[in-house]
């Protein structure tokens, strides 16, 4: 017995250390978590259940000149299901009504949307969707549907929100506008005004602390980190919407009719300019039109025949010719190094002046012109084409400018044919922009202003940045000169390439252009025709200058030259802007006599004088006119019609009897 109760002993007493060897090893181990690790396990704890929060800052908008709405940040909802959350007797209970909701609103059949719910609760899915990009408005009508309407944790909703940004004007000047998100670098495509000023539009994000609470939800934590989001300012930009409409309809109805492959088109205001309107078109697979690509900024390419002012400004400013000058156009064919220069009229036209040979566009003429002039020191002419500007980018605000390119003498690949090629146009490269740009000097008198998409930066009523515009150049030509080439601008109009265009009730002046693009690439295969045509209006005193271009014109119609194919969208532009302004006409001599009158009122008011009140003489007279003049003299006065007196009851020369009735019958 005693031998038993031993052992129990033992027993005992090694339960008993092993119970305080755990004990000892669990202080142990609460010290080291509460003084050795107690800081990393406290991060952690917080990590889980406070954290940051950040607070989206609203982006800014968009406007136009006018103060339309370009772009703005709209919020977009999705309604997603949790069917596992709702009860089975509730479920039952709403499926049908909430079904038939859904149905009538999202045009589907009730029956496959309860089916779809009732697969979904099978599935024991928890994030079915029910609809995405949703206004406010409809959301807030799916969220009061039964079911819906008992929120998420009885009814099962999940509700997403999200910003996405809008054009409220649609797809007209969508790659000017631009898109919010960052485009790859070296992807020109949709770097627009967004882009460009996303430091003033984004914003600045905002944050907040929350703590992790109850049923998965977080309450904030004010302390001194949190951060205030600031709001994205406006942006004001040059576009006017009206313009814009204009620019937009008219090319797209060009490229059409054409079945063209793109085309571009920029309104320019002279003085300052600021651009009014750019469109920029491409063709999809269905033959349907849009803002594919920024052409006008992004695409550099041969400009043909518009280059042509180029040759006649440095000309005429070093007078190694003058517009009166002869040339011989030789049959329409002249030779440099074996390679021919064509007119586009068969035959050449004779010998004609320089100012002429510009305004029929002839290659022959403008070719010897500068050849003549120029080829003994070429670097002469190539220095002023330098000095405008051509050989150097614009320098905008936006991504994805196209590179100009002007050969050079220096350059390796400068040849012979090289001064009378560029003559008319080719083995240059410019984009649409910066050849407007150029126009745009000529118009403005010389003085060359950088081309401006963006005015004002603003937070509500307050200008946060202002944009002035900026001359590039002061002067790139005498004024002999300016009014020279203005005065053969005008002509080309009036009786050269562009006389198709011709009106009498408001004047224009330009330059019609086509060349063949890509001619030397992929054996020739890319080769087109690009139709432009550049200048400004009204010719006398410029108020807008515009450039039209449109690539690949169906050449199955023959008519891909500048003056048939981009010159009616210029007119189209021109026209609607001179028509739809209102004008204020001048109307001279308005205190002049008319002795008729003066003798037939000096006559008359003799009369008065000695107390004879007779009848007047009112036909021919406005009806509202001859009413003044017979009330004033106490009369009561009926009309009968509209415009001018034909009849009067009462025989002009008797006497007047007061407060008597004359009737006037009007034409």
């Amino acid at each position: 017995m005693a031998v038993e109760d031993k052992h129990i002993s033992y027993r005992t007493y090694l339960v008993a250390i092993v119970i305080l060897m755990m004990a000892m090893a669990i202080a142990v181990k609460l010290t080291n978590i509460q003084w050795v690790d107690g800081d990393h396990y406290r991060e952690l704890a917080k990590q889980r259940t406070v954290k940051n929060f950040v607070i989206p800052a609203n982006k800014g908008n968009i406007y136009s000149a006018d103060g339309s709405l370009l772009a703005t940040s709209i919020p977009n909802y999705a309604i997603r299901f949790d069917a596992v959350a709702p009860k089975t007797e509730t479920f039952e209970k709403n499926v049908k009504l909430l079904s038939d909701s859904l149905g009538k609103m999202l045009r589907k059949s009730s029956s496959s949307i309860q089916n779809e719910l009732r697969r979904a609760r099978v599935n024991k899915n928890r994030y079915y969707l029910i609809a995405k990009d949703l206004s406010y408005t409809e959301y807030m009508q799916i969220k009061g549907f039964p079911l819906f309407n008992l929120g998420a944790y009885k009814g099962g909703i999940i509700v997403e929100q999200r910003t996405v940004r809008e054009h409220p004007i649609g797809k007209i000047a969508e790659r000017t506008i631009g898109y919010e998100r960052k485009m790859p670098e070296g992807y020109s495509d949709g770097k627009g005004i967004e882009w460009a000023y996303s430091e003033y539009l984004n914003g600045k994000d905002g944050k907040i602390l929350k703590q992790k609470i109850a049923k998965g939800q977080w309450k904030p934590i004010r302390d001194a980190n949190e951060v205030e989001p600031q709001d994205g300012y406006d942006v004001i930009s040059t576009i006017d919407v009206y313009i814009q409409d204009i620019a937009h309809h008219a090319l797209l109805k060009q490229l059409e009719e054409y079945e063209a492959d793109h085309g571009c088109v920029v309104v320019m205001e002279t003085k300052t300019g600021q651009i009014k309107a750019i469109s920029n078109l491409g063709r999809a697979n269905d033959g349907s039109y849009y803002e594919t690509t920024n052409y006008a900024y992004a695409e550099s390419h041969e400009p043909g025949s518009t280059f042509k002012l180029v040759d006649l400004m440095a000309i005429l400013e070093d007078k190694v010719a003058d517009t009166s000058t002869v040339y011989d156009t030789h049959g329409g064919i002249i030779t440099y190094s074996g390679r021919k220069v064509r007119d586009s009229h068969e035959g050449g036209y004779g010998k004609i002046s320089l100012a002429r040979g510009f305004e029929v566009s002839s290659n022959t003429v403008m070719a010897q012109a500068v050849y003549n002039g120029y080829k003994n020191n070429p670097s002469r002419f190539v220095n002023h084409i330098n000095s405008y500007g051509l050989n150097k980018k614009l320098g905008l605000a936006f991504k994805g400018e196209g590179k100009p390119k002007i050969p050079q003498p220096s350059d390796k690949s400068w040849s012979n044919i090289s001064l009378p090629w560029m003559a008319f146009g080719y083995e240059v490269s410019l984009t649409p922009l910066q050849t407007l740009t150029y126009y745009n000097a000529v118009a403005n008198n010389g003085v060359m202003v950088k081309p401006q998409l963006v005015t004002e930066i603003k937070a509500w009523n307050k200008t946060i940045k202002k944009y002035n515009t900026v001359v590039m150049n002061p002067r790139i030509c005498s004024p002999e000169t300016i009014l020279k080439l203005k005065a053969v601008l005008a002509n080309v109009v009036k009786k050269g390439t562009g006389s198709k265009l011709y009106s009498k009730d408001f004047s224009m002046a330009g330059k019609t252009g086509t060349a063949q693009v890509n001619y030397g690439k992929n054996g020739g295969q890319d080769k087109h025709y690009a139709s432009s045509f550049v200048g400004y209006f009204p010719a006398d005193n410029p108020k807008y200058s515009c450039i039209v271009v449109v690539h690949k014109p169906n050449t199955a119609k023959n008519d891909y030259y500048g003056a048939d194919v981009a010159g009616p969208v210029f007119k189209r532009i021109a026209q609607k802007i001179f028509t739809d302004t209102p004008s204020t006409n001048v109307i001279k001599k308005l205190d002049g006599s008319i002795p008729k009158q003066d003798r037939n009122y000096n006559s008359y008011f003799a009369q008065t004088q000695k107390g004879h009140l007779y009848v007047p003489n009112v036909k021919g007279m406005s009806g509202m006119d001859a009413v003044a003049l017979l009330e004033n003299l106490g009369m009561k006065v009926k009309a009968v019609g509209v415009g001018k007196v034909k009849k009067q009851s009462l025989q002009a020369g008797q006497n007047i009897v007061k407060n008597s009735t004359i009737l006037l019958e009007l034409s």
